[in-house]
């Protein structure tokens, strides 16, 4: 809330900001300041009004006070006299405030007014330097789509030209030449390349080209190239995907990445005339191309597949080690069979001698066995031998005895 005070009854009363930023905002032509002093008067006068009421009213009431109060009474009218000047200085000094801060007020707009012309004018001239460049790109873009267009055109007339003056047989063997001459010619570009005529038919089907490209003896990359064309006045008119299936099926029998189709065919497509076209969607890593990108998709392609050399070397390297390890774990398992079977036939032929030596032993045991028997036979023998006495051998015969008594006497 805002206080103002009245310059000519003194009286003070309040408003809030919207009624002070309705009063500033007014406070900006003559007819304000009429209407202010305007009601100023009528203030003063209402002031005058109830002065002489009250004036009235205690010259009525108190006529002995007042008379007692003259000097008072002029004393407060000096003092009243001092305090409408001062009041009136005071109103003098808020309106030239009051001004200075519409003027302030106006300067700021205006110069917020200028910084918005001059950024809307930058602006401007931003937009119309953008809008030259892009007209100056848009007529390079043209010139350039229309000397690609030009020369395409060109091409398609060429070919359109040459087909009309060669045999079917001849236009497709024309096409194969045009790109086996265009590839020589960039040869250069791709020193390790191998690119030469599909003529390996023992599956049943070839392509045309084969192209292959080495990194220090790794190949990273390899295309199967069909070349095709027919005549305007072919009776029989094929199409681009009536060759997709033979070529997919030719790229997976010679174990090749991508697949290309070089095409004359359907000459008024808009599709198969703006580029390369990608139908990977029908076969994977298939491409249909004019000739005229013959040479731009292989740099294409050898570009890209350049990314994955260290990666192919890496598997290399880990399909050696994996041939490696599979070869020692093979050699492994063929010296355990040969070992096995070595064991198994020693351990047979082990099993067989010791069968043998227990039958020796066996055998032998008999033979020992006999050999005690015969031993305890002889020494039976040879004790009965030793008691064998002449006594022993007459005691029951009579006659053998008279013998050898007799025989003793003879030699006594």
């Amino acid at each position: 809330m805002r206080e103002l005070k009245c310059p000519k009854c003194g009286n003070v009363f309040t408003v809030d900001e919207a009624d002070y930023a309705a009063i500033l905002s007014q406070v900006k032509t003559k007819e304000f300041d009429q209407e202010v002093n305007r009601r100023l008067d009528e203030l003063h006068r209402q002031h005058l009004a109830e002065q002489k009421a009250a004036e009235a009213e205690l010259e009525k009431n108190h006529q002995a006070a007042l008379n007692r109060k003259d000097l008072e009474i002029n004393r407060k009218a000096l003092e009243i006299a001092q305090l409408k000047k001062d009041l009136e200085s005071v109103g003098q000094q808020k309106k030239t405030e009051i001004e200075l801060a519409v003027m302030e007020v106006r300067q700021k707009a205006q110069a917020y007014l200028n910084q918005k012309e001059n950024e809307i004018t930058k602006l401007k001239s931003d937009a119309d330097v953008k809008r030259a460049e892009a007209d100056s790109k848009m007529a390079v873009l043209k010139e350039q789509y229309e000397g690609k267009l030009k020369s395409a055109q060109e091409q398609v007339d060429y070919y359109k030209d040459l087909k009309s003056r060669l045999s079917t047989k001849m236009v497709g063997e024309t096409l194969e030449i045009h790109c086996s001459t265009e590839f020589d010619r960039v040869r250069p570009l791709f020193p390790n390349a191998y690119f030469e005529k599909d003529n390996d038919a023992s599956g049943g089907s070839k392509g045309d080209f084969i192209f292959r490209d080495y990194d220090e003896g790794t190949e990273y990359i390899s295309i199967m190239f069909e070349m095709k064309n027919e005549m305007d006045e072919t009776a029989t008119k094929h199409k681009n995907e009536d060759f997709f299936k033979k070529l997919d099926a030719d790229r997976n029998a010679k174990n090749c990445e991508f697949a290309v189709l070089v095409s004359l065919l359907e000459p008024d497509s808009e599709l198969y005339n703006t580029g390369i076209v990608d139908v990977s969607h029908r076969y994977p890593r298939m491409y249909v191309i004019r000739p005229q990108f013959f040479i731009p998709l292989i740099t294409l392609l050898v570009q890209t597949s350049k990314k994955s050399v260290g990666y192919k070397k890496q598997l290399a390297i880990a399909q050696n080690q994996s041939i490696d390890v599979t070869n020692f774990e093979n050699q492994l398992n063929e010296f355990k069979d040969k070992f096995g079977r070595n064991y198994r036939l020693a351990y047979e032929k082990y099993q067989a001698a010791i069968d043998e030596i227990d039958k020796t032993i066996a055998h032998l045991q008999k033979v020992k066995e006999a050999l005690v028997g015969s031993e305890n036979n002889l020494r039976l023998a040879n004790d009965k031998i030793d008691d064998l006495t002449i006594k022993k051998l007459t005691r029951n015969n009579p006659t053998m005895r008279a013998k050898f008594d007799e025989a003793r006497g003879q030699n006594g």
